[in-house]
């Protein structure tokens, strides 16, 4: 890959990371490890192979569309309507794994860099949901 100082650039830049999350969704809707996962989103995953890939492309430090399309909005956000239990985040992180160390181009350093953050997110994500549904629980018990 490249001597950038870019993870988009250590990872080879946009069509290497559509091959990843085209991997990470092939997974999702054909491995029945992941059912959970994928039964939380649309049958139609075109979208999302769309926004997960321009997403993933700003978070690594190329083009920024996917933000400025999202004025202010973080993907923390942008999943809080979701109920993201640890189940589903464990899913999610480990098809991620898999699809990312399906790239041979990759360094292995890279890789390991571009998992543990995006496990760090997940399990972020898994804690948002859970305090949310807590909070809604406490409010229903007072009210």
């Amino acid at each position: 890959m490249s001597e950038s100082s870019l993870p988009f650039d250590r990872v080879g830049g946009e069509e290497s990371v559509r091959a990843i999350v085209d991997r990470f969704y092939d997974l999702v809707e054909q491995d029945p490890a992941y059912a959970a996962l994928h039964a939380m989103h649309q049958p139609d995953l075109t979208a999302l192979r769309h926004s997960l890939t321009r997403f993933l492309v700003a978070w690594l430090g190329g083009p920024r569309d996917w933000f400025e399309a999202r004025p202010g909005m973080c993907i923390m956000g942008f999943h809080r309507q979701l109920a993201v239990t640890a189940q589903t985040a464990a899913q999610w992180a480990h098809a991620m794994d898999r699809a990312i160390a399906a790239d041979p181009g990759i360094e292995p350093e890279t890789a390991r860099q571009m998992s543990e953050a995006l496990h760090r997110m997940c399990r972020a994500m898994a804690v948002q949901a859970r305090t949310a549904a807590e909070a809604a629980a406490t409010a229903a018990a007072a009210g």
